[in-house]
């Protein structure tokens, strides 16, 4: 019997078979991929559909609630919707691999060159589509990679890999081994993911906030790199001078699916304005099928709801002392995924912008925005909000490379294509 180490280690090794021939596919390989995962996903949908239910009816069973069901599901618009997104995909240009940065008064040419990283590691839960999206920006990039999920998943995942990704990878002319998947939803085998940095030196986590921040803390101890998005929540805050009919359609269109990371979360009203404005919230709130959560809170002021499985239909409401207080309460309480203002005051508009300190800051628009395919119109591996360099936010394929220094002679053609 095959233990989680060798099976991961299996995924890892075929993946990294197939990474040299990934790194050197041309733009129009790339491309028949792209379109041939779309296509699959709209000639395969029966099929898809049949995996997809047998996951719905185990978490029904299993008592999951109903925004992670959501999350769970894959009907036809849905896929429609990513096979769309793909498309979309396939005819973005790529930045070019090579880009002169100084002509060197000693005759020599600085060149930063973008490399493909090799292959890439990806952890989520019950978010099928996932597969689809880090596919795709695995293969955009020229990565190999190996994904993994629970078993809340896994046979919509695994149809997804069967009858979508692997095939379309091969009538492409790629291995359809570039892309592999874990077919075991254990718990060891998602450590063992990050536990390999010679074969898997990147790992993507997404997912509940303790599951990745212990994944992140054994990838740091076995020195394998991550890009985690362990916390997320919305934040929105309602100046004195905010527009009523804007807060309201904000609000709203904030809270239109609850089990998503960049939903409203905590929701910041002027404290002048709090007696007046607060009850037409809290009921604008309620009219949603949303319970606001009011002073005094027994939870922390940035509690995720999407993550508390029974309460995902709460938002918490709280004062904040004008714009610059209201993004130090974000800065400070929340995770720092995003945060949007609503107001018709440039001036406070900017001392909210200017404080906040998180991924993605907005004014007068809703932090559901913080997608890689609403924000960046590409498909998106997941959100990081780390406070270190590199890429924060969406990441999307042209994150997914390592820069590397070139130097040649300046009479040379290198760098120049």
């Amino acid at each position: 019997m095959r233990t989680p180490a060798d099976i991961v280690t299996d995924c890892g090794e075929r993946a990294a078979a197939a990474a040299p021939a990934m790194a050197a596919a041309d733009d129009g390989q790339i491309a028949a991929a792209l379109r041939g995962m779309a296509d699959l996903l709209v000639s395969k949908a029966p099929t898809l559909a049949v995996a997809n239910s047998a996951d719905l009816a185990a978490a029904q069973d299993a008592g999951m609630t109903g925004a992670l069901l959501d999350r769970l599901r894959l009907d036809e618009d849905r896929l429609a919707t990513i096979a769309e997104s793909l498309r979309v995909l396939a005819d973005v240009p790529v930045p070019p691999r090579d880009t002169v940065v100084e002509e060197r008064p000693d005759g020599l040419r600085l060149i930063e060159r973008r490399r493909p990283v090799g292959v890439i590691g990806a952890n989520f839960e019950a978010r099928p589509n996932v597969v689809v999206d880090v596919a795709s920006q695995l293969v955009k990039s020229r990565n190999a990679g190996v994904l993994r999920t629970g078993g809340a998943a896994l046979a919509s995942a695994s149809a997804l890999m069967a009858d979508v990704v692997g095939p379309a990878l091969a009538a492409a002319g790629l291995p359809a081994d570039a892309v592999t998947l874990v077919g075991d939803a254990s718990r060891e085998c998602a450590v063992e993911l990050v536990r390999r940095p010679g074969l898997i030196p990147l790992v993507i986590l997404r997912g509940s906030g303790e599951t990745t921040r212990s994944l992140g803390l054994e990838a740091a101890q076995h020195g394998v790199r991550t890009l985690a998005h362990a916390d997320g929540g919305g934040v929105l805050y309602v100046d004195r001078a905010a527009d009523p009919e804007l807060t309201t359609a904000l609000v709203t269109g904030s809270v239109d699916r609850l089990g998503v990371c960049n939903r409203l979360n905590l929701l910041l009203v002027d404290a002048p304005q709090w007696d007046t404005v607060m009850p037409v919230l809290v009921k604008l709130l309620a009219d949603a099928g949303v319970t606001a959560s009011l002073p005094p809170h027994e939870h922390a002021l940035g509690h995720e709801w999407a993550l508390d499985d029974g309460h995902e239909a709460t938002v918490t409401v709280a004062p904040a002392q004008g714009p610059a207080d209201a993004a130090a309460i974000a800065n400070r309480e929340t995770s720092g995924l995003a945060a949007t203002v609503v107001t018709a005051d440039e001036a406070a508009a900017r001392t909210f912008l200017d404080t906040y300190a998180g991924t993605g800051a907005f004014w007068n628009a809703t932090t559901r925005l913080l997608d890689g395919f609403k924000l960046r119109r590409v498909p998106e591996t997941g959100i990081n909000v780390d406070h270190v360099p590199g890429p924060r936010g969406p990441v999307v394929f042209t994150d997914l490379v390592l820069r590397q220094f070139v130097v040649v002679p300046a009479s040379t053609a290198v760098g120049l294509a």
